[in-house]
């Protein structure tokens, strides 16, 4: 029987390339080699494309594949860029398309969609650089509608790249110049004290359209104010099953199914929320989830009894029926 041909791109140029590298070897190592033949892809931090580590152009690495594993995360392999190379080349692809997938990471947009679907999400207002005003008036007229402290956050990044934790109004408007110059627009948001979690879900899994599976507490080292995947000196355990009530992991799933069906996302996606005394707020959905070992979603998977091959092999199965 022959082998089915798995593209597994990875590397690209946003921050999360060294994520990015993490989870590929993860997807790669988890395929069955008597079932799966696969072919490393890589996109370097220039976008340069590279074929079992020697130069080549996009026609060349994805020529003969049956199926590519979209390992990007950010940047070209998230805002649309990568998926429509794999749609015009004809390749079917786990993951989202071109379109929702970008809308996900622009979290700007993406939360105009949210909001409209009434998902809670924390209060927030964004600048572009092309706001006639200053920094100090953008400030002022955030205080207006809420106060601190505040998360100043770039329209499409991810892992936490470019955010700010702004404790006071008076470092607001440093904060909100520093990210308008480096990104060109800030999202400034509403900082919420509670626990954070994370909710995959998966589309037509264990006999349900869109299944979410159970929550990921995580807990972060003693005296950071919110998880950054990039530091070396950051780690955080993800607690699965969690200590969080029936009612409040049905409200996390409920949600998490919800943000995935207002993006308009396919096959499977992660949000992200934090849970507060009073409510569960929505931060953001990623259409591109982690899979290395240290992610949240191999462990939601471990805990229901399943594991990363069973969801690959599920997921390339969604592919290659085009659903």
């Amino acid at each position: 029987m022959a082998k089915t041909i798995v593209g597994v791109l990875r590397g690209g140029t946003s921050s999360e390339y060294p994520l990015s590298l993490k989870t590929g070897a993860a997807v790669m190592a988890a395929l069955p080699q008597e079932k799966y033949e696969t072919r490393d892809i890589l996109i370097d931090k220039e976008g340069l494309w590279h074929l079992r580590g020697m130069p080549s152009t996009p026609g060349r690495a994805l020529a003969q594949l049956d199926v590519a594993i979209n390992a990007l995360h950010g940047g070209v392999g998230e805002d649309g860029t990568v998926q429509r190379l794999l749609t015009r080349s004809g390749v079917p692809f786990a993951g989202s398309r071109a379109l929702s997938s970008g809308l996900a990471l622009h979290k700007i947009r993406a939360r105009e969609v949210l909001r409209k679907a009434e998902i809670p999400m924390p209060r927030a207002v964004s600048f572009s650089v092309k706001n006639q005003m200053t920094t100090g008036d953008m400030a002022d007229a955030i205080f207006s509608r809420f106060g601190p402290p505040y998360m100043v956050k770039p329209p499409a990044e991810g892992s936490s790249r470019g955010i700010r934790y702004v404790p006071t109004i008076n470092d607001l408007p440093d904060a909100i110049g520093d990210v308008l110059d480096e990104f060109g627009a800030a999202l400034v948001e509403e900082y919420l004290l509670g626990d954070h979690v994370t909710v995959g879900v998966i589309e037509f899994f264990r006999d349900e359209p869109v299944y979410a599976l159970p929550p990921a507490h995580i807990q972060m080292p003693k005296g950071s104010l919110y998880y950054d995947p990039h530091s070396e000196e950051q780690s955080a355990n993800h607690l699965v099953p969690s200590h969080f009530s029936h009612d409040i992991k049905s409200i996390l799933a409920d949600l998490a199914r919800k943000a995935h069906r207002a993006l308009k996302l396919a096959h499977f996606s992660d949000s992200d929320f934090v849970v507060t005394r009073r409510k569960v707020y929505l931060l953001e959905t990623n259409a591109s989830p982690h899979f290395h070992e240290q992610a949240a979603f191999p462990r939601m998977l471990e805990a229901i009894g399943s594991s990363l091959p069973e969801f690959l092999e599920h997921a390339i199965t969604l592919a290659r029926k085009g659903m």
